[in-house]
C-alpha cells in the first residue's frame, strides 16, 4: 500500500498530489464556517473596544471576501508541498511558467485581500453615516462620505504596490523614488485634479456649503448632493445631475440660498398720471395694512418713489423668514392679487393701458 502512495507522477508522488487535495477539499468544505468563526472572533474583538458595534452586520459584510481569501491562501500554500513538474518547466515570454503561475496566486491573493479592506471601510462608513444622520448639521455627513472614499483610493493603491511588489518582485522603495523624481511633471500633468482635491479639503474645512444645501453658482442653481474629491453634484431645478469641479465652487462667487436669513420680494406699479394723489395715498395705506396683517412679513416698505413722463410710481418692499420656494410665492401671489383687487375698487388704472 505504501508502495502504491509512493509512486512517483510528475516529480510528485501519489500521496504528495492527494494530501494537497484532501487539504483543499477540507478548505472548500469547512470554507463557509471557519470564515464566519474568524469574521466573529474579530466582531468580537471590536465590540470590546466599541459596544455599539454591529456584530451581526460587519460579519455579513466581510464573511464573503475573507472566505475567497481564506480559499486563495490555502491552495497557494497547499500547492507549496508539490514539486513544479520539469515537463513543465517552459518559458512563456522568457518567464519560467512555475513564476507566472505563483504570481497569478499571488495577484488573486492580493485582490481579495483588498476586496476585504474595502469591505471593512464600507462597514465602518455605514457606522459612521448612521451616527452622522442623528446630528442636525450636514458636515459630519459630508466628512464621513469624503474620507471612506480617500480611504478606498489608498487602499487601492496600496494594493497595487504589494502586487507590484510579492507577484512581480519589483522594488517598491525604487519605484516611489522614481516616483518622486518625476512628480513634479506628474503634478504639472495632474495640476487640474490636484486643484479640484485641495479645494474638497477647502470645501470640508470652510464650510461654504454643505450637502443639502440650495446653491447658485455661475448659472447653476440647484440642490447639492455629494461633494467628491474631484467635483461637486449638484441637482438643478430641471431635475439633472450636474457635476461642477470643486476648484470652480470655490474659486468663483456662490450664492448659498440655504444660509440666506430671509428672502426679500419686490413689486413695482407703475400708476396712470391722471392718479389723483388721494387715490395714491388711500392705495399706499391699504397696501401698509394688508401687509402688517401678514404674520409671515417680518419687514414692510411701501413708499411712493417716483414721479416720471409716462407713469406713477409705487414700490412695495417686503421680506420674509427664508422659507421653501412654494411658500415664498404663496405670499408674492396674496401681495400681488391684493394690490390688484385695491386697485380696480378704487378704479386705478395701469400705466400705459389702452382703452
Amino acid at each position: 500500500m505504501n508502495d502504491f502512495f509512493q509512486k512517483i507522477f510528475f516529480d510528485n508522488t501519489l500521496g504528495d498530489y492527494l494530501w494537497t487535495v484532501a487539504l483543499i477539499l477540507l478548505v472548500l468544505v469547512l470554507n463557509r464556517l471557519i470564515s464566519r468563526y474568524l469574521a466573529r472572533l474579530l466582531g468580537k474583538g471590536c465590540k470590546r473596544l466599541w459596544p455599539a458595534f454591529d456584530e451581526r452586520t460587519f460579519t455579513q459584510m466581510v464573511v464573503h471576501p475573507l472566505s475567497a481569501f481564506l480559499i486563495v491562501t490555502v491552495t497557494i500554500i497547499a500547492f507549496y508541498r508539490l514539486n513544479f513538474p520539469s515537463v513543465l518547466k517552459v518559458n512563456i515570454y522568457r518567464y519560467p511558467l512555475q513564476r507566472v503561475v505563483l504570481s497569478v496566486g499571488i495577484i488573486i491573493q492580493l485582490l481579495f485581500l483588498t476586496w476585504l479592506m474595502l469591505r471593512i471601510i464600507d462597514f465602518l462608513a455605514s457606522v459612521l453615516e448612521k451616527k452622522a444622520a442623528l446630528t442636525p448639521g450636514q458636515t459630519d455627513d459630508q466628512l464621513v462620505v469624503f474620507f471612506r472614499d480617500l480611504l478606498k483610493v489608498i487602499i487601492g493603491i496600496v494594493g497595487l504596490l504589494l502586487i507590484l511588489r510579492f507577484a512581480f518582485n519589483y522594488d517598491v522603495g525604487n519605484l516611489l523614488t522614481g516616483l518622486s523624481i518625476v512628480g513634479a511633471a506628474v503634478a504639472l500633468a495632474l495640476r487640474e485634479s490636484l486643484e479640484n482635491l485641495i479645494a474638497s479639503f477647502v470645501i470640508f474645512f470652510d464650510k461654504p456649503f454643505t450637502v443639502g444645501d440650495n446653491v447658485k453658482v455661475q448659472n447653476i442653481v440647484g440642490k447639492v448632493e455629494k461633494v467628491g474629491l474631484r467635483s461637486t453634484r449638484i441637482r438643478s431645478e430641471q431635475k439633472t445631475c450636474v457635476s461642477v469641479p470643486n476648484k470652480q465652487m470655490v474659486d468663483t462667487v456662490l450664492d448659498n440660498h440655504s444660509q440666506r436669513i430671509s428672502q426679500r420680494n419686490e413689486l413695482i406699479l407703475h400708476l396712470d398720471l391722471e392718479t389723483p394723489s388721494e387715490k395714491i395715498e388711500a392705495l399706499m395705506a391699504a397696501l401698509k395694512s394688508f401687509l402688517a396683517g401678514i404674520k409671515e412679513v417680518e419687514v414692510h416698505n411701501v413708499w411712493f418713489q417716483d414721479i416720471q413722463l409716462q407713469a406713477y410710481t409705487i414700490q412695495v418692499e417686503l421680506f420674509v423668514p427664508a422659507a421653501y420656494l412654494s411658500q415664498f410665492n404663496s405670499i408674492r401671489q396674496r401681495v400681488n392679487l391684493f394690490a390688484l383687487r385695491t386697485m380696480e375698487e378704487m378704479e386705478i388704472e395701469i400705466a400705459g393701458k389702452t382703452a
